[in-house]
């Protein structure tokens, strides 16, 4: 059970950067996310498997959510032909050549034993054709449909095993969600959408955004697709996003959101606040003794200081870019609060005007680091 609007802290190789989970569940995370691609590159499938799935290898008795590492083998791979049956591609480690389709994709989240599991489709790069998008999203719903069959039939054999007494447990049924894609074109997005809820899944992400799209293309895939995504089931936009864009996403239906973005920028001494960024390796916070933001009932706002902060940042102590981390992931985890409480007494609108109108966007790096 998860409480909505939502925010899914990203553990790409079984940790979330910086924190414990322990320090997760004192932050009130409700759901981490696993990426599929890296944990099937390192440590391996057997690992996992041999210390009885992620969420005891990495000590994390909450939901856990996954990729299906389809992203990850389009923009870290180096090399890969994609074709129907599936994607040949040398992982980003040491270049050793694998195989993922559909039918694997769900068979490696079905020994991760994740709590959701995402389908196996195809980020078209930005920008692209609309030829080449109209055929990438075609085939990501053919793709999707064989991880559904895939995943069915794994929980059939399962239950068929149970009933011969031949295994001692209940097989847990993950819950599959489905994914759109269609890049920045509206009509692809639209059919795309509704070709995937054909396929009635348990929830639906909007796929493909936030990969180097200017924002109001991204909002624009968002609305296209959402119309057609059911009301009583998850909508999950992937990767997304700043603060105010998690806030307009929930005006437009969106429930679930995961990004870097918090513990990314921390490691490079950006803190975020209700006004915008600020980067504690400048100057002007030298002698600043001011928390990172006043009212914070974070651990670092707590108990420490900008300048202290910004000390340890400079001279690269782990523990300064651990503070930031804890705050960052403490404001996105508030700000979903906010919105669920707004939302409960349905004054959700005000609130994310209010928000939008003080918080000032500012350049950050957002690839260093």
């Amino acid at each position: 059970m998860i409480d909505t609007p939502a925010f899914i802290p990203v553990g790409t190789q079984g940790s979330v950067k910086a924190i414990s989970p322990r320090e997760l569940r004192e932050l009130d995370a409700q759901i981490i996310l696993g990426n599929t691609y890296h944990l099937f590159v390192r440590p391996g499938i057997d690992v996992i498997r041999h210390f009885g799935g992620l969420h005891r290898f990495v000590n994390w008795n909450g939901p856990i959510l996954t990729d299906s590492g389809g992203y990850q083998i389009f923009s870290l791979a180096k090399l890969r032909k994609i074709t129907e049956e599936g994607v040949d591609f040398q992982n980003h480690v040491d270049g050793t050549p694998a195989f993922l389709t559909p039918e694997i994709a769900m068979e490696i989240q079905a020994t991760l034993g994740s709590d959701i599991a995402m389908v196996l489709d195809e980020c078209a790069p930005y920008p692209c054709e609309y030829e080449y998008a109209a055929r990438s999203a075609e085939m990501t719903t053919r793709w999707a449909k064989r991880c559904r069959e895939a995943a069915e039939a794994a929980v059939s054999a399962a239950n068929q095993n149970n009933a011969a007494g031949t295994t001692a447990t209940t097989t847990k049924q993950q819950l599959i969600f489905g994914i759109v894609q269609g890049a920045t074109f509206d009509d692809l997005r639209k059919s795309s959408a509704q070709a995937v809820v054909d396929l009635d899944f348990d929830g639906y992400a909007i796929g493909g955004v936030s990969v180097g799209e200017p924002e109001g293309e991204m909002k624009r895939a968002v609305e296209s697709a959402e119309p057609f995504l059911p009301k009583n089931k998850s909508r999950y936009a992937m990767g997304l996003g700043t603060p105010p864009q998690m806030l307009e996403m929930i005006a437009r239906g969106i429930d679930m959101f995961d990004c870097v973005l918090p513990t990314r920028l921390a490691r490079n001494g950006t803190a975020f606040t209700a006004t915008g960024t600020i980067n504690l390796k400048n100057a002007e916070f030298a002698l600043d003794k001011k928390p990172i933001e006043e009212d914070c009932a974070c651990p670092s706002c707590r108990e420490f200081v900008r300048g202290y902060i910004r000390h340890l940042i400079k001279a690269e102590e782990i523990l300064g870019l651990r503070l930031i981390t804890l705050h960052n992931l403490n404001f996105y985890l508030d700000l979903m609060k906010q919105a669920r409480d707004t939302i409960e007494n349905k004054t959700f609108d005000g609130f994310r005007k209010s928000f939008v109108s003080n918080y000032k966007t500012r350049v950050v790096d957002l690839e260093a680091g």
